[in-house]
């Protein structure tokens, strides 16, 4: 299996089962999609973004085929204009490299300093799918257990609307 094993050893740890979809490299939501077709899960846009004093990082997940409107995250949050994290500072975080965003990426941040937003129409779905921390697979999970997983990681999360 592609990607970090001291996920999967988590996983394991923490009993949670998941699918796992071997497929080549994806960088991009439009790339993925090929071959999520078959996939019955909510598949997300996870993103990487820091405050204007780089001091603060988000990662927002929302589902993949709708638009995040930032400017009203911005003014929510209220820590100023939001930009994308640079890859260094993905790195530094998560663990990750651009096109492999994902929650997974946590277990990488050992001060707990990403704050989670979370889509609140996800909890709608049943099943989530994400990137195992590479892009050359995803693995699909109950939504009840990417819950699990944040609890376990011990960064902060919170549901918020995230679309109309």
């Amino acid at each position: 299996m592609n990607g970090d094993p001291r996920l999967y050893s988590l996983l394991k740890e923490l009993n949670i089962s998941f699918d796992y979809y071997g497929h080549p490299p994806v960088a991009t939501i439009e790339e993925a999609r090929k071959y999520w077709k078959d996939i019955e899960a909510a598949h997300c846009k996870n993103l990487f973004f820091r405050n204007h004093k780089g001091d603060r990082h988000y990662l927002v997940i929302i589902g993949y085929s709708h638009d995040l409107h930032i400017h009203d995250l911005e003014q929510r949050l209220k820590q100023g204009k939001l930009s994308f994290a640079s890859d260094q500072r993905m790195m530094k975080y998560l663990g990750l490299t651009p096109g492999s965003v994902t929650p997974f990426g946590l277990i990488n941040d050992r001060e707990k300093h990403v704050h989670v937003f979370l889509d609140e129409n996800l909890k709608k779905t049943k099943k989530i799918s994400f990137h195992p921390c590479i892009n050359t697979a995803s693995i699909v999970i109950a939504f009840s257990d990417l819950i699990r997983f944040l609890e376990h990681t011990g960064n902060t999360y919170e549901f918020l609307k995230l679309y109309e």
